[in-house]
């Protein structure tokens, strides 16, 4: 495990302490970078987006897909935590919070664009952060390929249509070309460049790819931290309690779906290095997706936009401790 890697959430919280002091220090070249857009697409977080996931994308390796009938449990298990089930735990969280136990604190409106957010989180399953939370509870790695290889295909004719089903359903306005034009841009279009990227490499120079590119990869994930944090830290610090109320909802999400998939590996009895990546993939967001839709469809500064980022914020601390309790339950599995 290289440095990144061991000190993730270490890095992490320096780049949401920097973004936010960053934002606070020079404001304007952080507007400056807000106001970079084409087609409603932010071009930096564009540009960091595809740091991260081209090099995670060359991963799939979609001739996997053929050994799927050989261990079915563990996909059938994450198929239907990521898409039977956590969408709509989390739409029904979102409600139930912002449209009944915290409606006396936050607006209709904003309550809106917070649903919308975690309706954009719920909706995205991991797909490049997958195999570092695999890698961590020593996870099988091809069978973690065929997880990933499958999601994202299903992922590319899925996300607009249930994401747009589910905004409808809360009386949302679904900007459709937006939607299909975000899967175009940060599924299709990565995962075809990590197909050609296979291709045209042999099997040595792959491995030396995947070798260079994995910190520059992390890298992109915390240029995406540091920028988004420094584009909401006036929102944050001027209403701090924001923050906490779109956490709490998030959490309880997080640990309750990664319990569901955890009873559901144990009923299965999967073995660990099976069960570990089904319960990661099925319980983390593919929430550089998340955010790019946020920032598209309801602008930089909008409440929605500051839900996805604290989804950033709660996910990296609250999977590495789900890593810690898969790993030290390792020789009790059975």
């Amino acid at each position: 495990m290289g440095l990144f890697e061991r000190y993730l959430s270490v890095w992490v919280a320096l780049c949401i302490v920097a973004g936010v002091g960053f934002g606070l220090v020079i404001p304007g070249a952080f507007e400056t970078l807000a106001d970079l857009t084409v087609a409603n697409v932010n071009i930096p977080i564009a540009i960091f987006i595809w740091v991260m996931i081209y090099p995670m994308m060359a991963q799939v390796d979609f001739s996997s897909i053929k050994d799927v009938g050989k261990k079915p449990k563990g996909l059938a298990l994450t198929l239907v935590v990521n898409w039977l089930i956590k969408p709509f735990t989390m739409a029904l969280l979102g409600w139930l919070f912002f449209r009944l136990i915290f409606a006396d604190i936050v607006d209709p409106e904003t309550a809106t664009q917070y649903i919308a957010g975690m309706i954009l989180l719920g909706v995205a399953p991991c797909t490049a952060m997958v195999f570092v939370w695999s890698q961590l509870t020593k996870g099988d790695a091809n069978y973690t390929l065929v997880q990933v290889s499958i999601n994202d295909v299903i992922m590319i004719f899925a996300f607009a249509p249930l994401a747009g089903w589910l905004l409808g359903i809360s009386n949302i306005t679904v900007p459709w070309d937006t939607l299909i034009l975000s899967v175009l841009l940060y599924v299709l279009l990565p995962l075809m460049a990590g197909i050609i990227t296979r291709k045209l490499l042999s099997k040595k120079q792959l491995n030396n790819f995947f070798r260079l590119t994995k910190p520059i990869s992390i890298s992109g994930l915390l240029g995406i931290v540091l920028l988004l944090f420094g584009f909401q830290a006036h929102t944050i610090l001027a209403n701090p309690l924001a923050i906490l109320l779109i956490a709490i909802p998030l959490l309880i999400q997080t640990y309750g779906i990664f319990f569901i998939a955890l009873y559901g590996a144990k009923l299965l009895k999967l073995p660990h290095n099976i069960a570990a990546p089904a319960c990661m993939i099925g319980t983390s967001n593919f929430f550089e997706l998340s955010v790019a839709v946020a920032i598209s469809v309801f602008g930089l500064h909008s409440g929605a936009a500051l839900a996805t980022v604290v989804g950033v914020l709660v996910e990296v601390p609250v999977m590495l401790s789900l890593v810690w309790l898969m790993n030290k339950n390792r020789e009790s599995w059975g």
